[in-house]
């Protein structure tokens, strides 16, 4: 079994990064006129940058526990040579590092005071991306060679920034229609749908993404050969569930873009909008708690064997 410790480190950096990278995302297709007021971009860049900063305390933790997993000790018992030694000496350092100057970059350019501007909602995205991006070097994407191994590696990297678009777009959503009902006024309603409405058009490239990139992924893990026999291990039934769990996702999002979102939209013209807010929160909440477990499990499959390295 591995150890819960890092398992946890790895799900909340997996969480962290996903934010930092989607969040700005969502500013720039789900925002729009007045909606980017100068208090609307000093909320978001404080909600960033402590997402930043808090991404920084977990690397730190993160090097430090593989550091004592390389070296066979406990993570209190890591000293500052071998910490040098793989931070300088790996590519998983390497990457640590790129990711480092990638989050303070991003610190930096969120508090400093500028609006919602595109170039500058770009700028952090991208930025997020490069820091989620470098996780893919401490798991299974990074294990093989050749053209296949970059096909692996760029299938990883495409797969997590594809969740991140998701993750952070529900995290967005499900504040926006959590408000109490007494502050949800016509107009706060009304940025809602908007905003929904914007995530179905970015959501159905995601949710392609997702498939695609999950299906290379599952053939270079397990094999073909394999896929018959996952409940026969514990990476396979964790998979399973995995994949379970992805496939509520789909049909809840499905119901969201299809049936709650034109629902909401017709009672806003009704004037009575109470009802199809309470339905679009139940599904939001449990799409997001899919999400979270999905994430937890993520986390714990990277630190096991997949079934194709028995080979």
């Amino acid at each position: 079994m591995p150890d819960v410790a890092a398992v946890l480190i790895r799900f909340a950096l997996y969480m962290d990064l996903m934010l930092l990278f989607g969040l700005p995302l969502f500013a720039l297709y789900g925002l729009r006129g007045v909606e980017r007021s100068p208090e609307a971009a000093l909320t978001l860049r404080r909600l960033v940058g402590g997402i930043a900063f808090i991404g920084l305390l977990l690397s730190g933790q993160a090097i430090v526990s593989l550091t004592a997993s390389m070296s066979g000790v406990a993570p209190g018992e890591v000293d500052s040579s071998a910490l040098r030694l793989v931070i300088g000496g790996t590519s998983v350092g390497t990457t640590w590092l790129v990711r480092i100057g990638a989050l303070l970059l991003f610190l930096v350019i969120a508090l400093s005071p500028h609006g919602l501007r595109t170039g500058w909602m770009w700028l952090l995205s991208l930025l997020g991306a490069v820091a989620l991006s470098s996780v893919v070097w401490t798991g299974h994407g990074a294990m093989d060679e050749g053209w296949v191994g970059l096909i692996h590696l760029g299938a990883d990297i495409i797969h997590l920034l594809a969740a991140g678009v998701w993750v952070a777009a529900l995290l967005a959503l499900t504040t926006l229609l959590f408000r109490p009902h007494r502050r949800m006024t016509q107009a706060h309603v009304e940025f809602s749908h908007r905003a929904l409405a914007s995530f179905a058009v970015v959501g159905t490239v995601v949710v392609a993404l997702l498939v695609l990139t999950g299906g290379v992924n599952s053939w270079l893990l397990v094999g073909p050969e394999r896929f018959g026999s996952l409940l026969g291990s514990l990476y396979g039934q964790l998979l399973l569930v995995k994949l379970l769990l992805f496939g509520v996702m789909l049909g809840l999002a499905a119901a969201n873009r299809f049936y709650m979102t034109p629902v909401l939209e017709a009672a806003i013209a009704c004037g009575d909008h109470i009802g199809a807010v309470n339905g679009l929160r139940k599904t939001l909440l449990t799409e997001t708690t899919c999400a979270i477990v999905i994430l937890g499990l993520v986390a714990w499959l990277g630190m096991l064997e997949p079934p194709i390295s028995g080979m």
